[in-house]
């Protein structure tokens, strides 16, 4: 009767240890990122993430790509090399050409527009879909920053209003197509060029002006050559915090819902620091004589989405999803 009363509660541990949670010991998370370690988004990482979940993974940060090649992150994680990355819009398009949505103009339009339309139940689909077919999960959404106009005219040659005012400017854009039909739709001459050529460019008048968040146009120096910014803010830039779905199903759920916190903490910590970041370059930039003024942004949005809405570029976009996008900001 001992040995039958041993048997018994032997099975019965087996079996309710099977039934609970797989739970993970000290899981490594290898995160890869084409960004360098003095990055808002990957401080945040370091400084908010890593502690929060330290009592059970251990945090494995490469930076600059020095692990997986700038682009391949994301296979990297579906094919198990890596547990997390930084993704973009741009590179979820490539698998799912209805992300190309967030990387459009004028969809997102401003930093907390953005964190609203993550947490919105439309973004579901989106986030189910790269779950289910590349076993990735998207657990926040990083601010990277407004891109702005940056001309070499003053605002009294050219004072910039609505988009009939950048008739004829030749605006510098990344090369591809959907950059340069964006350069189109906000009223511009889009003129492709290396961003290494852009200074000289600008002082030399070859094009009048470019397009980048403020940060950028500080460590280019290029209110050195400029003399203006419209603060269009015509296209609120993105990260997503991907992680492996693997290894998300190794934890517990209380462990899961302590990364996803950890996750979100980051996520909120690196954009109120970006936002700071872009306050205090606009003081510093009117310190170096740079005119910083906002143009009639609802003119520009109304121009720019109508343009997208004619185009081709819409056709792989869920039918209402802009609609629901835009009324998350009204």
């Amino acid at each position: 009767m001992t040995f039958s009363f041993k048997s018994n509660a032997l099975a019965l541990m087996l079996s309710t240890a099977l039934a609970l949670p797989a739970m993970a010991e000290n899981l490594t998370i290898r995160m890869s990122t084409p960004a360098s370690d003095t990055d808002q988004r990957t401080i945040a990482l370091a400084e908010v993430f890593a502690p929060a979940v330290a009592d059970f993974a251990t945090y494995q940060p490469h930076y600059n790509s020095s692990l997986i090649a700038q682009g391949s992150e994301l296979e990297a994680i579906a094919s198990g090399d890596i547990e997390m990355s930084i993704a973009s819009a741009q590179e979820l398009a490539q698998y799912f050409p209805q992300f190309s949505i967030f990387t459009a103009g004028y969809v997102h339009q401003n930093a907390d527009h953005q964190l609203a339309v993550f947490n919105d139940p439309l973004m579901d689909a989106f986030k189910e879909t790269v779950e289910t077919e590349l076993s990735v999960k998207l657990l926040s959404v990083m601010y990277l920053g407004r891109r702005q106009l940056n001309l070499r005219q003053c605002p009294d040659e050219l004072k910039v209003s609505t988009p009939a005012d950048l008739d004829g400017v030749n605006l510098r854009m990344p090369g591809s197509d959907s950059w340069q039909f964006l350069g189109r739709a906000l009223g511009a001459n889009p003129t492709p060029m290396a961003f290494t050529e852009v200074y000289t460019a600008l002082q030399t008048g070859s094009v009048d002006g470019q397009d980048n968040p403020l940060p950028t146009v500080v460590d280019a120096k290029f209110y050195e050559v400029t003399c203006q910014i419209a603060l269009t803010s015509h296209l609120v830039d993105l990260n997503y915090i991907a992680f492996s779905k693997e290894a998300w199903d190794k934890l517990s759920t209380d462990q899961q819902a302590q990364l996803q916190k950890a996750a979100d903490d980051a996520a909120t910590s690196a954009r109120n620091a970006q936002l700071q970041k872009e306050e205090e370059l606009v003081s510093f930039l009117r310190e170096k004589g740079l005119e910083i003024y906002e143009p009639d942004v609802a003119a520009f949005r109304k121009a720019v989405q109508s343009a997208y809405l004619d185009s081709d570029f819409t056709k792989s976009w869920p039918e209402g999803v802009l609609e629901k996008i835009n009324a998350l900001g009204e």
